[in-house]
């Protein structure tokens, strides 16, 4: 089950339209869109103009934006999700809910992470029905508000977004897939991003920083929002057990963090009157990107940096010497071997979903010498070894006798190595 092949219709478009020039430029508009979403969110609060353009500013730089177009796709989507519920806490309706069947049913066919979105609404009615339960004259710490969203509307509202996320090619089926290839057991033993935060990287620091105040701003405060309390502890929670996922208390400390403290209040912005802000920084994003769309590198510059990063070079020593297949690959090039060597189908790529654990765990094991290489079945099969420069394998298949009577170096470069079964 593909839970983002709507995501790769889009991407496949693009290509189709500008060439390789479509991943920069898409990724640039993700990263407006998030920048537009934190601004927005900070705004729904108390903070001024100019504040709410620094907690931007601050989430620009903690959310790394380095994951798959459709991961960071989802990002937008729920912060967009978390924007509408925060709207509908202010006003005491739920009218802005109304868009968020429409919003999950495109959600569905472009992420796994969509769960995530159901389980933001999730957080909020049940904050809600607490609400309902202590909003009483003597709870004083619990915020009082003239007017609440009405509960029963607001479930019929989550009850069709679970109805509209099972129109896709999948069912209700997505659901069990769409968390298996998000939280599978390999991805937690095997994948860096997967691990909790070490602290190496200055990012990490800001998110802690920021996750502080944060609850610092909930403690200042003479009451609560319950909403914004179980949604900050979940966010953090699972920020810093899985880096990866650091954003998702990104989102909801900007959300908390824009009325938290006094200076960034609307207030001191209405003294000072300046009206030149909004247009100002409207044109100079208007401008940065117009500059930019038009200096997006040529196909050839953007080749350049493939064959930096990737193994294009040694993609066109096996095709043009026809190497036999099958081909046994590095498992971070699965995805562009598809498509810039489509001839030689792949032995694994990032698709957990497609591969499932067990093969997954089977390949990592081998590749770490943890096993003897023809306990894994693809590698047992393989006529032809794609594999990194500096990899152990490469080492082993270099080094050891027993190895190099099997296979022959065929062709080498600063980025990949190719072997050959004898």
């Amino acid at each position: 089950m593909d839970s983002s092949w709507a995501s790769d219709v889009v991407l496949a478009s693009a290509y189709k339209l500008f060439g390789l020039r479509a991943l920069p430029l898409m990724l640039m508009l993700v990263k407006v869109g998030l920048a537009v979403l934190t601004f927005l969110l900070a705004r729904v609060g108390k903070a001024s103009f100019w504040s709410a353009l620094c907690f931007s500013a601050v989430a620009q730089y903690v959310i790394p934006l380095s994951q798959s177009l459709p991961y960071d796709l989802s990002i937008v989507f729920f912060g967009a999700v978390l924007l509408l519920l925060k709207q509908s806490g202010r006003a005491g309706t739920v009218r802005s809910l109304y868009w968020l069947p429409a919003l999950f049913a495109v959600w569905a066919n472009l992420h796994a992470l969509f769960l995530a979105g159901l389980a933001l609404l999730a957080l909020y009615f049940i904050s809600m029905w607490l609400e309902g339960l202590f909003a009483k004259p003597a709870q004083g710490w619990l915020e009082s508000q003239t007017r609440r969203p009405a509960l029963k509307p607001g479930l019929a509202v989550l009850g069709s977004c679970l109805l509209v996320t099972c129109l896709n090619p999948y069912g209700y089926h997505l659901f069990s897939a769409a968390y298996r290839s998000l939280y599978s057991e390999a991805a937690f033993q095997y994948f860096a991003e997967m691990r909790a935060i070490s602290f190496r990287h200055a990012q990490d620091y800001s998110l802690m920083l920021l996750v502080m105040a944060a609850f610092l701003a909930l403690g200042r405060r003479r009451s609560v929002r319950i909403f914004e309390l179980l949604v900050l502890i979940a966010g953090t929670l699972v920020a810093f057990r899985i880096q990866r996922d650091s954003w998702m208390a990104v989102l909801p400390a900007i959300a908390v963090l824009s009325g938290g403290f006094g200076f960034t209040s609307r207030k001191i912005e209405a003294d000072i009157k300046v009206r030149w802000e909004r247009p100002f920084v409207a044109g100079l994003v208007c401008a940065i990107l117009a500059i930019a769309a038009i200096r997006l590198p040529q196909a050839e510059e953007l080749m350049s940096v493939v064959n930096q990063n990737f193994p294009a070079r040694a993609c066109d020593f096996i095709r043009d010497n026809h190497l036999p297949q099958p081909l046994f690959n590095e498992y971070s090039w699965g995805s562009f071997l598809t498509w810039y060597l489509p001839e030689y189908p792949v032995a694994i790529d990032s698709r957990i979903e497609l591969y499932g654990d067990e093969i997954t765990e089977s390949y990592f094991k081998v590749i770490a010498g943890g096993v003897r290489l023809d306990s894994n079945s693809s590698l047992a099969q393989a006529q032809t070894l794609l594999l990194q420069k500096q990899s152990g394998m490469v080492t082993a298949l270099t080094t050891l006798p027993p190895l190099t009577s099997q296979y022959r170096l065929a062709y080498s470069d600063d980025v990949a190595t190719v072997f050959v079964r004898r």
